[in-house]
């Protein structure tokens, strides 16, 4: 009993995977704050490739 409850106590402590579950709930919040604000995303995009192709036509 008292190697099951060393090996419950090991397995709590154990904190290998903790990187993953912070990378997941990082990514998460990242996809959602894209999903909430597409829209002026894409017009920012598309502001900053516009004034790019103007100014390299007029190279």
């Amino acid at each position: 009993m008292g190697k099951f409850k060393n090996e419950i106590i090991r397995f709590w402590n154990d904190e290998e995977g903790m990187g993953v579950v912070e990378l997941v709930l990082i990514i998460i919040v990242l996809v959602g704050l894209v999903v909430l604000f597409k829209k002026q995303i894409t017009s920012l995009v598309s502001s900053i490739l516009t004034k790019m192709t103007n100014q390299a036509n007029q190279i």
